[in-house]
């Protein structure tokens, strides 16, 4: 399922326009990114949390040369699913 799928989909269960569920969907990525740039969590009850994680500097290889790189750390955004969500899976 891509954007154009969820935003259909979540348009036909709401009951709502297409251009609401648009409006919706980029209001809540909007906001998910914006507390995990702030350093913080999202937690949805039963679905699962979005949290940052920091990945510490690293050597790693060029596949094409086998030539030793430097990999800098960096701060990655992550999802943990909740129970419910692992449940139904």
């Amino acid at each position: 399922m891509n954007k154009a799928d969820l935003i259909d989909a979540m348009a036909a269960e709401a009951g709502i326009s297409k251009a609401a569920a648009k409006k919706a969907l980029d209001a809540f990525t909007d906001k998910v990114t914006e507390t995990l740039a702030g350093g913080g969590r999202v937690s949805l009850v039963g679905f699962g949390t979005f949290s940052t994680s920091e990945r510490s500097a690293r050597e790693g290889r060029n596949p094409q040369t086998g030539q030793t790189i430097q990999i800098p750390a960096k701060t990655v955004a992550k999802f943990k699913a909740g129970s419910e969500l692992n449940a139904k899976l």
